[in-house]
Order: C-alpha cells, then sequence, then structure tokens
C-alpha cells in the first residue's frame, strides 16, 4: 500500500490526518498529470471541472479502486464506470453539499414567491414598489428526491411554517419526518403543491421527469424550484407553461446548460435563474475535506467505504 498513489483536489496537507500509509499527490484537472496514473488506487475527481476533465485520467489507471467525487450527482463520470477494473467502487458526496444546496432552495423559493428579483430591478430604476406577495408560511411543499439534500431542504422548510410537506422518493419508505412516497404517487400529490422542489439525481429513469404531463398537474400558480440537475426538466414543456402564466419556476439548473444568452428562458415571465452555484460555497471545502479523510482512512483500513453508488463489473 506505501507504493500505492492517492490522487486529491485539494492539497493533502489542507486536509490533515491522512493515513500515512499511503502517497499523495494532487491533481486538479490541470493538463498534466502529477504523476504516473498507473500508480492511481484512489482518485478523488476534480471539483467543477466538467466531465471531460473528470473522466480523462481514468483510461490510464488500470488499478484503480476507488474514484470519489466531490458532487452528490455522478453523471459526469458514470459513462467511465464499464471501463473501470472489475470491482472498483465510485462513491459520491453524500452529505457535502446538503446544507449548500438546501439553503439554495429555500433562497430561491422565497425571492421567487416575495418578487426579490422585481425589487432587484425597481431598485436599480429608482422606484418603490410595495404590494401583496405570496409567503411560503401556510403553503404546501412537495419534495421530488428525497435523499439527504431532500431532507436537509425539509428540515429548513419547517421553521418557515408550512401547511404540508410531502416527500417522494423512487421507493415508498418511512423517514424520521413522516411517509415517503413512490414516484407512482407523484400524480396525486402534484395538484396539491404550492411548492415543488426537485431534488432528484440525474438518472435515465429521472431524465426528462418533469415532462409537459407533470407540469399540467401542478396547480395554477404553482412554484418549481430545481436544484438538481437541468435535464431532469423538459425545457420545451416548462417554457410553454412560464410563457402562458400558470406556473412559475426558480431554477439554479438548467438544459441546456450553461444556458447561452440568447435563449428564451432567460426571458420567459416568472422565472429566477442562478447559474448552479446550489453547491460551491464556504461550506463546501470543509465538508469535502471530512469526506476525503474519512474515505481514506477505511480504505486504508482495508474497510468499506461509504457512500458507494456503483462498483464495476456488476449488474445495475
Amino acid at each position: 500500500m506505501a507504493s500505492a498513489d492517492v490522487w486529491l483536489p485539494v492539497p493533502p496537507a489542507e486536509i490533515g490526518g491522512l493515513p500515512d500509509s499511503l502517497h499523495y499527490v494532487r491533481w486538479d484537472g490541470e493538463e498534466e498529470f502529477p504523476a504516473d496514473p498507473a500508480r492511481c488506487v484512489f482518485y478523488a475527481v476534480p471539483y467543477l471541472k466538467g466531465s471531460e476533465v473528470a473522466v480523462r485520467p481514468l483510461a490510464h489507471m488500470p488499478d484503480v479502486r476507488v474514484v470519489q467525487t466531490l458532487t452528490a450527482g455522478i453523471d459526469h463520470v458514470a459513462s467511465a464506470v464499464p471501463g473501470l477494473p472489475r470491482g472498483a467502487v465510485l462513491c459520491n458526496a453524500r452529505g457535502v453539499h446538503d446544507a449548500g444546496t438546501a439553503e439554495l432552495a429555500l433562497t430561491l423559493a422565497l425571492a421567487s414567491l416575495r418578487g426579490v428579483p422585481g425589487f432587484v430591478r425597481a431598485q436599480d430604476e429608482g422606484r418603490w414598489t410595495p404590494g401583496f406577495r405570496p409567503a411560503l408560511a401556510d403553503r404546501t411543499a412537495l419534495i421530488v428526491g428525497y435523499g439527504a439534500i431532500g431532507a436537509a431542504v425539509e428540515e429548513r422548510l419547517v421553521p418557515f411554517e408550512v401547511e404540508a410537506v410531502h416527500r417522494v422518493a423512487r421507493t415508498a419508505r418511512e423517514a424520521r419526518r413522516g411517509p415517503v412516497h413512490a414516484l407512482a404517487e407523484l400524480p396525486r400529490l402534484l395538484p396539491g403543491a404550492d411548492v415543488v422542489f426537485l431534488t432528484v439525481p440525474l438518472t435515465e429513469a429521472t431524465r426528462d421527469l418533469v415532462d409537459a404531463d407533470f407540469l399540467a398537474r401542478m396547480k395554477d400558480g404553482a412554484l418549481l424550484v430545481n436544484v438538481a440537475r437541468g435535464a431532469v426538466v423538459d425545457t420545451g414543456a416548462l417554457l410553454a407553461e412560464l410563457e402562458s402564466g400558470r406556473l412559475r419556476a426558480a431554477l439554479d439548473v438548467t438544459d441546456p446548460e450553461p444556458l447561452p444568452a440568447e435563449h428564451p428562458l432567460w426571458r420567459a415571465p416568472g422565472v429566477l435563474i442562478t447559474p448552479h452555484v446550489g453547491g460551491p460555497t464556504s461550506a463546501f471545502l470543509p465538508r469535502a475535506k471530512r469526506l476525503l479523510r474519512s474515505q481514506l482512512r477505511l480504505f486504508a483500513a482495508g474497510e468499506p467505504l461509504e457512500h458507494v453508488v456503483a462498483v464495476a463489473g456488476e449488474a445495475g
């Protein structure tokens, strides 16, 4: 194990407490590799450098045993899993982005409901624009994708005195705050929701989950908040609802992304767009370092890692 390399996008000395039995090199997506990739056994993927950078070294890592993302979603590296050595594991960063993404989800919902974008534009023009605005209090929220981030969204919703929170995940189960409904229950739950939060991972099952039928089932005036992935939503179907004025949306992610300057979604009525900033906050780095330290201690001790989402060579 002493001769094995660990590739980290963070300077190892800044993480602290790493096992001495491993050799660490830093690589954050630069053109030149810092060492021979063939020696790498644990690869922590550079953060926010895109899919091309993320997967580039993997073709040269015949002995890699762990690919660790620093994102909750793994869609940017999932295509490389079939090419990994049999038994290699892909782990996500469950827990790292819960706080930052949930904060933004609530920010988007509150800003959209209370009309903050309009107030900012009015401020730029020196206009005083009082008026009656909807509150989050007494509203019904629906969280589609009740994993760690979805649960974190609910924890932040509760103090705002929402009327009810309904939870949806791939399969039904019981959670600490109440029942989680299966995706099949969406047609029943959507018409009663004032705010729909999307926190699902992007998979083949969730791609275009929010299609014309999904949107048609949402009540008039409802707000869609997407902090998941842009491709979860059919952009054309959403544009049609926004342009009709029937629905509103607050989006941290879009399809396509980045959103081209000429795209009509920028100018659609009732939409608030942020440029995929749910994860990169001051909360990210301390949590990422804790995750890497914990995972590497398990790896060095020969113990099973946490947050394994795929194993190379296994069906599913």
